[in-house]
């Protein structure tokens, strides 16, 4: 049996077995993504999680007078223009385009920072999380533009997140079925159908959905009802002494 034919560019060699990686949020690729039309923001979103990770500074926020100097982003961005990239270095529409849309989105958060290299004021990004608000808020030299949503570090997360973070991928099978059942069930349900998909390790939207099935006819399981904690002590005393041998005493 022979082996099946292979065929390598010319130009890019591929990627080695081994290297650097720069993490990507996976919601990035399952809700972001599918909902960016304009090139210039698909290139600025995805290239700054890289050029974030490059910084030592906590949090790993970059200028927009960096990335105007970031000759790999000014060169892909020059492409989607046609321009050459030695002409691309004094047209930072795309760049300026790009990030708007993104802060826009919801995928970077923009603050107003003295730290620029004539000292005047100049905007800085961060990627959009509970952890990069904080940070940048107790930064002195740095004023945050937008106002904040209420309360990002406590928000609960949407149905995405959640199958995200407990059960996997998410198909666009699976995307439809999951806003389906975000319009249909309370959050609290969702939440806890998936805790308890997990907890039995039954990891499938499958199940997840036969939990939420079940409770619209039954009720959710996770409501217990308060019980008076002396009923509960004397079924405690009467289950350990059925335990007991014949003959023992107390």
């Amino acid at each position: 049996m022979t082996g099946a034919a292979t065929e390598r560019s010319e130009g890019f060699t591929g990627f080695p077995d081994s290297g650097l990686a720069t993490a990507v949020p996976n919601l990035f690729f399952s809700r972001v993504m599918p909902e960016i039309s304009d090139p210039a923001e698909l290139v600025v979103s995805a290239y700054f999680f890289f050029a974030a990770q490059l910084h030592k500074r906590r949090p790993h926020y970059v200028s927009r007078e960096e990335l105007a100097a970031d000759r790999t982003l000014i060169r892909a961005l020059a492409n989607l223009t046609g321009k050459s990239a030695a002409a691309s270095g004094a047209d930072h529409g795309a760049l300026s385009r790009g990030l708007d849309l993104a802060v826009k989105r919801g995928t970077l958060i923009r603050a107003l920072s003295g730290e620029t290299s004539d000292g005047s004021a100049g905007d800085v990004y961060a990627v959009n999380n509970p952890s990069n608000y904080r940070a940048l808020e107790s930064l002195p030299e740095v004023r945050l533009r937008e106002p904040l949503p209420p309360a990002p570090g406590e928000a609960a997360p949407n149905i995405f997140a959640l199958y995200e973070e407990n059960i996997g991928s998410i198909t666009p099978l699976i995307a439809e079925e999951l806003k389906d059942a975000e319009q249909r069930y309370p959050a609290q349900w969702l939440r806890e159908a998936v805790r308890e998909a997990v907890e039995l390790n039954k990891r499938s939207w499958r199940y997840v959905a036969s939990i939420l099935r079940r409770w619209e006819t039954e009720g959710p399981s996770y409501e217990k009802s308060e019980r008076d904690p002396q009923i509960e002590w004397l079924e405690r005393r009467f289950r350990e002494g059925k335990k007991r041998p014949s003959g023992s005493r107390s």
